[in-house]
């Protein structure tokens, strides 16, 4: 469904929290998504595996923002080939395990 949604307990449908139309490369859309990541602020970070991007959902949002990976897939230092694992730390540094690259890339707010 490339969507990610959010389960209270004893939810049976949960809530769309990021993607859910269909598989694409616009800015409500994902295509594979990997992992997640919920910072302190709710926003949820995912890798967007075949878009070789990481997408941010501030809460309530309808579009995610590109915030790492922006053009194209290659091994240039803007852009990842099919993330994986990712972190935000305190500070909002953004770490993200580049599997095509091998290689784990920072990008600072």
């Amino acid at each position: 469904k490339n969507e990610v949604r959010r389960y209270q307990l004893g939810e049976k449908n949960g809530t769309l929290v990021a993607g859910g139309n269909g598989e694409g490369n616009g800015l409500n859309q994902l295509n594979v998504p990997r992992y997640l990541f919920v910072d302190r602020d709710h926003s949820v970070y995912v890798s967007d595996w075949n878009n070789h991007r990481v997408m941010k959902w501030v809460e309530g949002a309808k579009e995610g923002i590109v915030v790492a990976g922006r053009q194209g897939y290659e091994s240039a230092l803007t852009q990842l080939s099919h993330p994986n694992g990712l972190f935000v730390d305190t500070f909002g540094t953004l770490y993200v395990a580049d599997q095509g690259n091998h290689r784990v890339m920072r990008w600072t707010q």
